[in-house]
């Protein structure tokens, strides 16, 4: 088995508000020596939710994204707060951006983003049994919701505004978890 690098030191480099990077100095089994950075998340990761109003449909949000400045279709997610449970922050959340709550939430995965300079972990959240409750949310403009029938992901893919990979790869995880059942 591969042993992993043992970690020399690991100091900050640059600092935001939301990211921080640091530069860690790594020393591998077979002796050679590397300094990587790497972005180090700012809390406890993520949730994101995948929201069924009933069984063939699920519930998307269409939200401005900074990082590629357009609209983007995907699912409601947002960040676990400190000492949040990953199921509360993801009722939460949906509560926040979608305007339901669920009566059943069940933890179905977690994904990364970019893990070889990224330490962001996302928990792929189900959500069922869906009932109505708005809560304030933190974003600066109200959010569209749109349902989207499960069975039509493939047209999904198509769409312009839909590239979020995570959102992607859970909509497919919880549509083949719900085929099994």
């Amino acid at each position: 088995m591969v042993q992993k690098p043992q970690i020399l030191g690991a100091k900050t480099v640059a600092k935001t508000r939301i990211f921080q990077v640091e530069q860690l100095d790594l020393r591998f089994s077979n002796g050679v020596e590397v300094s990587y950075e790497r972005m180090r998340s700012s809390g406890n990761g993520a949730v994101l939710i995948v929201p069924l109003l009933d069984a063939e449909t699920v519930l998307l949000t269409r939200e401005y994204a900074a990082g590629v400045h357009r609209y983007e279709l995907a699912l409601p997610k947002g960040k676990i707060e400190t000492d949040e449970d990953i199921l509360l922050a993801a009722d939460r959340e949906m509560m926040e951006e979608v305007g339901y709550g669920a009566k059943n939430l069940t933890l179905i995965s977690s994904l990364t983003v970019s893990p070889g300079y990224m330490d962001h972990v996302t928990h792929v959240v189900l959500a069922e049994d869906l009932y109505p409750k708005k809560c304030e949310g933190d974003e600066p403009e109200e959010i569209e919701v749109m349902p989207w029938r499960l069975d039509q992901l493939n047209e999904l893919l198509l769409h312009d505004e839909c590239t979020e990979a995570r959102s992607i790869a859970a909509l497919f995880m919880v549509r083949e978890r719900l085929l099994s059942r």
